[in-house]
């Protein structure tokens, strides 16, 4: 998700929120209405709470169900907040303020598919990477595009300021752009556009069940995702840090794939 600038509405709208600081609640642990202090003493924004900041919707990592969030980002955070020993308060921000650091003012970590980047990394921490996500291509079968060369002239639709945006640039495809994840993803569904250009593992997930859609190519360029946190929190970062470790020495990560996205994220 990566590079991306929303539209000015859609920025207005998530601004709004990150600033009301607690727009959308989770609980991670437990069923008390007494949030519980956070372990070793690190400081948390809402006392007894761990605030994220997540852009909304991106299916299948963050996106709304039921009247909650869920998603495979969400199970992890879920988890980092219960290690924390403190509630899971999730605020919808816009990824503008998510990818230039500015949402960890409002919020202690941000989890919302990021990919890590050297600009990033000036502007905020990372945690160990929990996810690789290369690009792929999309296709419906009656476009008669078999890879990159031949998507040139079709209708390729990528997100706004995504690294697929940039890589369809760099290919010399002159791309519809698609404000979020949500409305590329429905232009898929909808047949408005001949192909897809993006990260493989929401882009995959939209076409599982779609046998008029197929990939056709995918790209190595060795995107890897983080949660992001306070330039300097290494306190945050160690224990961030440590429950991707448990997570993934116990098969939990795994088992977070396999529910969000079978066997369509590889």
């Amino acid at each position: 998700m990566q590079l991306k600038s929303l539209a000015h509405a859609k920025i207005a709208a998530k601004a709004a929120a990150l600033l009301a600081a607690g727009a959308l609640t989770l609980t991670a642990c437990g069923g008390s209405s007494t949030p519980a202090a956070s372990e070793g003493g690190i400081a948390l924004i809402n006392a007894g709470k761990l605030t994220i900041c997540s852009d909304v919707p991106y299916e299948p990592f963050e996106f709304q169900k039921d009247g909650k969030i869920v998603g495979f980002d969400m199970d992890i955070a879920a988890e980092v907040a219960k290690d924390l020993k403190a509630e899971l308060n999730v605020v919808d921000s816009s990824f503008e303020a998510i990818e230039t650091g500015t949402a960890l003012t409002q919020c202690d970590l941000s989890v919302s598919s990021i990919s890590i980047t050297d600009v990033r990394k000036a502007a905020m921490d990372f945690s160990t990477p929990y996810m690789d996500d290369d690009l792929t291509l999309l296709a419906s079968t009656a476009s008669g595009i078999t890879g990159i060369d031949s998507a040139k002239g079709k209708k390729v639709g990528v997100q706004q300021a995504t690294t697929g945006a940039k890589y369809a640039a760099d290919k010399g495809i002159d791309a519809q752009q698609f404000e979020d994840s949500g409305l590329l993803v429905q232009a898929v569904q909808a047949g408005t556009i001949d192909a897809a250009l993006g990260n493989q593992s929401v882009l995959a997930y939209a076409i599982k069940d779609k046998p008029e859609w197929k990939r056709v190519e995918n790209y190595a360029t060795g995107e890897k995702l983080g949660i992001a946190i306070k330039k300097g929190n290494t306190a945050m970062a160690e224990k961030v840090n440590a429950t991707l470790k448990r997570l993934t020495d116990d098969g939990s990560l795994k088992k977070f794939e396999t529910t969000w996205f079978g066997q369509t994220a590889k």
